[in-house]
């Protein structure tokens, strides 16, 4: 067997196994899979400003993300744009943001205020990316507003300065916290959500490109 032929095969295993454990919800401790929502109507308080791609996508994914988690900078960078461009843009994909920042990071709250801020005035995905791409500097130095300014305009920070100070961002953020908690039990960040077909699989970490893309191509394959 050839080096290829070896990667495929073994990649067709992980494939196969990530399967198994999302179906059985092993692996992520979300035993409350059974009973998530399965339908985008049946899911709560989904923002559409947080929301990438066609409503009318047959695979909706729910990301559970904390600004300041190496592990979601990872995913972000490992799969995002991928994502975007195969699958979120082409109609497959739904993809909703949800807050969850962990109380051991001391600025991801703050960051999640500035990107949920963000969003209301459709500047989400240019916001995501800069806290992504800069995390390390904001993270040492706290600059958050700083670090989001770098790809806003001024009379753009001046209404996510004024969102973030009203505290309205609050209740959407806590309301995620709820859902992954109180639905998912969701206690690790990143979380994916994937609902297709009927079914709701649950994902803890981070799932390279090449098994996520072989995964969202089974469940498309499902339909």
């Amino acid at each position: 067997m050839n080096r290829r032929a070896r990667v495929s095969a073994v990649g067709g295993l992980i494939v196969a196994a990530v399967l198994s454990m999302l179906s059985l919800g092993s692996g992520s401790a979300l035993s409350a899979a059974a009973a998530a929502p399965q339908t985008l109507a049946s899911i709560p308080d989904v923002d559409p400003r947080e929301a990438l791609g066609s409503k009318s996508a047959p695979i909706v994914m729910e990301v559970f993300s904390d600004f300041q988690c190496p592990a979601c900078k990872s995913l972000y960078e490992a799969t995002n744009r991928n994502l975007m461009d195969n699958y979120v843009n082409t109609g497959k994909v739904y993809l909703i943001h949800r807050d969850f920042p962990l109380p051991m990071h001391s600025h991801s709250k703050e960051a999640a205020q500035y990107s949920r801020a963000a969003a209301q005035i459709g500047k989400l995905e240019a916001v995501a990316d800069v806290l992504f791409q800069n995390q390390e500097k904001w993270e040492a130095s706290g600059d958050v507003d700083g670090t989001v300014a770098k790809v806003l305009t001024p009379a753009e920070m001046t209404k996510v300065r004024a969102l973030v100070k009203s505290g309205a961002m609050e209740a959407s953020i806590a309301k995620d916290q709820a859902l992954g908690n109180n639905t998912y039990r969701v206690s690790q960040t990143p979380t994916t959500i994937f609902h297709a077909n009927g079914q709701t699989f649950p994902y803890a970490g981070v799932m390279s490109w090449d098994i996520l893309k072989q995964f969202l191509d089974q469940l498309l394959g499902g339909k």
